[in-house]
């Protein structure tokens, strides 16, 4: 079975100070990287640590390969979740390079790091506020304000405006379904207080990052 993975483009043929090995490292960094982000972010059930390992690093020890495999899928795991900006990255990775030991970053694999999030931040934010999104979700919303003269039975004490409210909901790859909604003003009043309460946490927590 063929592998293809998302490899990072190197000119090298013109170039005689260019050492070949080190393109070879540089390239199946590359694919490892990709093809972890396919096996954690975009949910390529085909794409295995085996497969990796045998693309792209065949003579290497399998415990060696392990112990690659999981420290590049941690970082990229760190990287995600903080969704890094580049000065964010840029020092992220010198801090793991000045580490000692095996769990340190050589410069090639801090510089693969920076290449893949710099192609791949925005696909991979996606991915995770989808996998992360309650369902079903709001796809829109529509409302008007009737006058009504009396309830359904007739009752002329329930006169007033209310609001009418259809809300779009809908889970990812199906149609939409429709909920239908009568609010009067007492209602309207309690939700927007609720509302207000909701952006008053947002500004709270923003202020406070």
């Amino acid at each position: 079975m063929h592998l293809y993975l998302t490899r990072v483009a190197f000119t090298h043929s013109c170039d005689p100070h260019v050492n070949m090995a080190d393109v070879e490292v540089a390239k199946s960094l590359s694919g490892l990287l990709s093809g972890i982000a396919q096996m954690v972010y975009y949910n390529k059930s085909e794409i295995t640590e085996e497969l990796l390992k045998n693309e792209l690093y065949p003579e290497m020890p399998q415990e060696e390969f392990k112990v690659l495999f999981e420290k590049m899928k941690g970082l990229i795991k760190s990287i995600a979740t903080a969704d890094m900006d580049h000065a964010q990255l840029e020092a992220f990775l010198t801090a793991q390079t000045k580490r000692h030991g095996g769990s340190g970053l050589s410069a090639e694999q801090a510089t693969a790091l920076s290449r893949f999030w710099k192609s791949q931040r925005v696909r991979v934010r996606e991915s995770l506020l989808a996998q992360h999104r309650w369902e079903p979700t709001l796809r829109g919303l529509s409302w008007r304000v009737d006058l009504q003269t009396g309830d359904r039975y007739g009752n002329a004490d329930h006169r007033g405006p209310v609001a009418l409210m259809e809300l779009e909901l809908g889970r990812a790859g199906q149609d939409s379904e429709f909920l239908c909604l009568e609010v009067d003003e007492t209602k309207v009043d309690q939700v927007l207080k609720k509302m207000a309460d909701i952006q008053e946490s947002i500004d709270r927590i923003v202020h406070r990052t």
